[in-house]
């Protein structure tokens, strides 16, 4: 079939327009339920009291019980004495029937007892209704207690039940309809089984499953559907026949040759938008069959987040008379260069965190496909379509994705690449509170210039200085020279070629990169790894001209392995504990050290102050050593400072 090509893509606002007018009468029907699960409900109907409360008249304190009257006059000069037994003043306790003839509450901290408390003595009148709860003083009985469109809470159910409403009629949950469809998705239910090579395991109507429920919605996912255009019409069409809401066609909202949505929600009804101008999410279809919002959902789990995020959500709640809320804003100063797409309206995922008096944001890398994004993220950054993006420097605006204390706790660490990084933020999770440790890999001078601008609180290092045999130092030297900073060492570890299992191209030695049967994968400029290795050229007195793939960069130890794994590369330098993690062979080249750099400042700060304390503790050292090629014989040792 034909390629559908977008005629006219709409910016965000615009097509969130289009989707509110088209359904701004959508209103999902009511149900009566137990006021005991109404939390987070809506009401459809006005809500009244069947009882008061109370419903007798109450004491409001311990004390007596008496009329008002037989108190008046009492003074400290005038002492009045009630008497006991001629029914005067009756003990009460709080929340007791006020007995009959009684119309006040004497406190009993306020009353003198003698004659074997026969006799009451006051020194001061109490008015009609003192101390006293009366019937109907908090609800009165068909008094109504909450409107239509009232969000109910857990206060408001205490209420209800109190005022005799075991049930209440409530906005019914919308039914959203989730079809993840495509040839190469499989069930992911066998975890344990890699997919075999061009399938995926489908998981993004999991998460948009999770999204429609945090909106309030049921949602229900259907198997997966082949991509065929008479099978998926078929679906759809009995999805719209369904007691669905709403129904999510995920994947197949695109241009290519075997994306059907677009051309069978024509068929079938009306497309009101295909394409936004936003990114991820410019594949958005929205449409209307038989009166019901049909929302093709692009396939990539970052395209298919912001999707649902800026036109699912919102409808889902105002189907219920509910409001999101509102985005909480902070502003940070950009940490690195945000070159953007004119015309594109961009969502950009952000690691944040509080430096000194400012917080300082830096990008996660991009891409519609990095689910990695969404988990890691703390902020995110929009980018409006009319700039062409943010300079370092920049202050900018971010909505919070973590609850803000946790942005505040988070611990910047940006540099070289290491998998104890990972130990490091698990213990830092359990800590009480938690300091989330977030890892920016930029290689190891770019950690170093982090720290130089202050954009860091840690940042890793394992450079060598060819010309003396040091790490680092000599760097600091150069780099920071007059800026107060300290280096510790966190581990040795073992740094070699990573290769296939069995070592098919059998090599052995930084000479057999230059073999043209060999293709290497290599890590980014800056890393210290990157260093290793052209000085391991140099002393061999080699090119690296000659190594075919010497430009294909990674900008982590397990992204080289993967490389190695996929076959996309025979040979990659990197950690031993990368290349046992996925059971690749390593051939040992040098022990190095990393060390840890941070600005002296903070070394008193809670969060650095637990750090450090983890790494000197020893089920920290025992599970570095368990992972293989580390040593952490000097672990916590200062270098410099």
């Amino acid at each position: 079939m034909k390629r559908k090509i977008y005629l006219k893509m709409e910016p965000l606002d615009v097509a969130r327009d289009i989707l509110e007018k088209t359904f701004s009468g959508c209103r999902t029907g009511e149900e009566e339920i137990p006021s005991r699960e109404a939390d987070g409900r809506i009401t459809s109907r006005p809500v009244g009291a069947r009882l008061s409360a109370p419903s007798f008249h109450a004491a409001a304190m311990d004390g007596l019980a008496v009329e008002a009257a037989h108190t008046f006059g009492a003074s400290d000069e005038t002492p009045v004495t009630l008497r006991a037994a001629e029914g005067q003043a009756i003990p009460v306790n709080t929340g007791q029937p006020l007995p009959e003839g009684m119309n006040a509450v004497i406190m009993i901290e306020n009353v003198l007892f003698r004659n074997q408390d026969r006799e009451i003595v006051i020194r001061a009148p109490v008015y009609p209704w003192q101390n006293v709860r009366k019937v109907g003083e908090d609800i009165v009985a068909t008094e109504q207690l909450y409107p239509t469109n009232h969000l109910l809470g857990p206060a408001d159910i205490g209420a209800l039940l109190t005022a005799g409403c075991p049930t209440v009629w409530v906005r019914r949950k919308p039914r959203v309809m989730i079809i993840p469809t495509g040839n190469e998705l499989i069930d992911g239910s066998e975890a344990d089984i890699a997919p075999p090579p061009g399938k995926t395991i489908e998981s993004n109507s999991g998460m948009l499953a999770a999204l429609a429920a945090r909106a309030g919605a049921i949602p229900t996912v259907s198997p997966i559907i082949r991509d065929d255009y008479d099978t998926i019409k078929q679906h759809l069409r009995a999805a719209v026949d369904s007691e669905a809401d709403m129904i999510m066609i995920n994947a197949g909202s695109s241009a290519g040759s075997a994306d059907y949505t677009v051309r069978i929600i024509e068929e079938l009804g009306e497309v009101l938008i295909h394409g936004v101008t936003i990114m991820p999410g410019k594949p958005t279809i929205l449409g209307v069959i038989g009166g019901k919002p049909v929302i093709g959902n692009p396939g990539y789990p970052v395209s298919s987040l912001i999707s649902c995020e800026q036109f699912v959500q919102p409808l889902l709640a105002r189907m219920q008379g509910l409001a999101l809320p509102e985005k909480k804003l902070i502003t940070a100063v950009l940490g690195k260069n945000m070159p953007s797409s004119g015309g594109m309206e961009e969502f950009r995922r952000m690691i944040t965190g509080r430096i000194g008096s400012r917080f300082v944001t830096l990008p996660l890398k991009k891409g519609a496909g990095a689910i990695t994004t969404i988990t890691r993220a703390n902020t995110i950054l929009r980018i409006p379509a009319s700039s062409e993006g943010e300079n370092k420097g920049a202050v900018v605006a971010l909505e919070l994705l973590r609850p803000l204390d946790q942005v505040e706790r988070t611990i910047l660490c940006t540099g070289s690449h290491d998998l104890t990084l990972d130990v490091i933020h698990d213990f830092l999770k359990r800590s009480d509170p938690a300091y989330p440790l977030a890892s920016t890999h930029v290689g190891s001078l770019g950690g170093i210039m982090a720290v130089k601008s202050g954009m860091t609180h840690v940042a890793g290092s394992h450079l060598l200085d060819p010309a003396t045999g040091e790490y680092n130092t000599s760097y600091i030297r150069q780099y920071l020279n007059g800026q107060d900073v300290t280096l510790l060492t966190l581990v040795h570890r073992q740094q070699g070629f990573m290769v296939r299992s069995g070592n098919p191209k059998n090599i052995r030695g930084v000479e057999d990169l230059l073999r043209g049967d060999v293709t290497f994968v290599n890590r980014q400029g800056g890393s210290g790894t990157r260093v290793l290795l052209d000085y391991e050229l140099d002393r061999a007195g080699l090119s690296a001209a000659g190594i075919r793939g010497y430009d294909f960069e990674e900008y982590t130890h397990m992204s080289v392995a993967v490389a190695v794994l996929s076959g996309k590369a025979d040979a990659g330098l990197g950690i031993m504990a990368a290349a046992r993690a996925l059971q690749l062979d390593f051939i040992p080249v040098t022990e190095e050290r990393y060390d840890l750099l941070i600005p002296t400042e903070f070394m008193t700060t809670p969060g650095i102050m637990q750090l450090l304390n983890i790494i000197n503790s020893n089920p920290f050292k025992k599970k570095v050593e368990k992972m293989g090629g580390y040593s952490t014989r000097e672990t916590g040792n200062i270098v410099t400072q």
